[in-house]
Formats: C-alpha cells, structure tokens, sequence
C-alpha cells in the first residue's frame, strides 16, 4: 500500500493511497463492458435498420470503414473525453472509486489526460497490458508508463478511516450553527480540514492554521465573525459542519 503526499496549492500536505493494480484492472473491465454494450447496441440498431449492413450506408469500402471509425469513435475517446469531464474519472472508476491526480498539487489539465491517454498504446494496447502491469508494479506510486510521462497517480477515493474517527463530533442538544455556508464543503475536505487544524494546534504552527482559515473561507464564501480568531473559526466550522451532517 503506497502513500502518496501532495502538497496543494495552498501548501498544505495531503496523504492518500495510491490505487492497487487490482483496482486500476476492475475499473478498466468495467469501462470495457459500456464500451462493448455501446458498440452493440450501436451495429446492433445499424444492421436491424438497414437489412444489408453496411453496404446500404456506404458504396465503397473507404466510406465503409469511415462510417465504422464514426460510429467507434466514442469508444476511441471515451477515457480522454470522461477523465477531462469528471476530474480524472471515467465510470469504471467511479464506481471503483479511484481517481487519476496530479502528484505535484496541482489540477490535472486536458494535456495531462491527452498525455495518458496516448500513452495506452505502449501500456495497454501493446502487449495485452504487460507494461501496464509491470510498470504498476515496479513504481513508487503505482504508476504505469502514461501516469509518469504525465505527471499522475491513480489514487484511491475509498475512506479506509471510519468517518467516525475523522469528522463527527458530539454536539449538544441545544447547539446552533454560526456559519451555514459549510454546507459547500464535502465530507473529504472537512476531514483533511479537521486533520490538518488538530495536527497544527498540537504543533503550535499558526501559519498553517491560517493558511487553512483562509482555504475555509475561499470555499464556503463567509468571513469570520468578529469574535472568532482563526482556530475559534475553525472550531466552529467543524461543529456547524456535524450539525448540518447530523440534520440534513
């Protein structure tokens, strides 16, 4: 199980854990399967409409073949086009829950995908996927041929901490929240919030305590109230958060 550290933007640490090739193969074979019922369904509607195939769509052979390139071509571009859409991933992985990152902190671009997506003819068409598998295999983060010439990872989306360990609190009955813009924060950022504020305050280090107030506030859109100072902001963010959690 490999972990990998990202420092974002906002020059905070992150960890994750970088996807199993057993991960990274079933979301591949699930992305397989659309593809396959899509094509067949596809040829399936083109030969049940027109009774001679192909040949009463094209009149030669290079028509033919172009018609077919047409029809496959959400096929070809399927992982670059679904990737670039869905912040690095396609339904394979989404369902899986894996997603392809920039190791660098930054977003991954369509360059980035386009790089990777080129690059599965040497790691997957090449070999049935032996490159693939051994570059997977062999790399600190788990990367095939197209992740290193691109700068990425596939890391996993999978919370292998209870949820309870990481975000919910105990609240009393008659707490009432102070900033309902934390609605806009999901699960994943209050816990690498929570994370990142407790770690800071064992080690007295204000600077990352305000760097993070002020990620809080570039997302949710609420300035603090006067009486708040950074950590009593966060504090409170995090409560308001478990309340939302706890009532929504």
């Amino acid at each position: 199980m490999a972990e990998i550290q990202i420092n974002t933007t906002q020059n905070v640490n992150i960890s994750f854990i970088a996807a199993e090739a057993g991960e990274r193969i079933l979301a591949w074979f699930i992305d397989v399967l659309i593809k396959i019922a899509y094509l067949s369904v596809i040829f399936g509607v083109v030969f049940g409409v027109f009774t001679n195939g192909l040949d009463a769509v094209a009149d030669d052979q290079w028509s033919r073949i172009a018609f077919v390139i047409v029809l496959a071509s959400p096929v070809i571009v399927y992982t670059l086009v679904l990737e670039s859409l869905l912040s690095g991933q396609t339904i394979g992985k989404r369902i899986v829950r894996i997603q392809v990152v920039k190791i660098d902190g930054y977003q991954a671009s369509f360059l980035d995908f386009f790089i990777r997506w080129v690059m599965r003819i040497v790691d997957i068409n090449l070999f049935s996927g032996i490159v693939a598998l051994v570059s997977i295999g062999s790399t600190k983060y788990h990367q095939r041929v197209g992740d290193i010439a691109s700068g990425t990872a596939v890391i996993t989306r999978k919370n292998k901490i209870n949820i309870d360990q990481t975000i919910l609190l105990e609240l009393d009955e008659a707490y009432r929240p102070t900033y309902f813009s934390v609605i806009k924060l999901s699960d994943n950022d209050m816990r690498i919030v929570k994370e990142n504020y407790e770690n800071s305050k064992k080690l007295g280090d204000h600077k990352v305590i305000l760097k993070i107030k002020e990620k809080v506030i570039n997302v949710i859109g609420e300035e603090p109230i006067k009486e708040h100072n950074a950590s009593l902001f966060l504090e409170t963010v995090i409560k308001d958060y478990n309340y939302f959690t706890k009532n929504m």
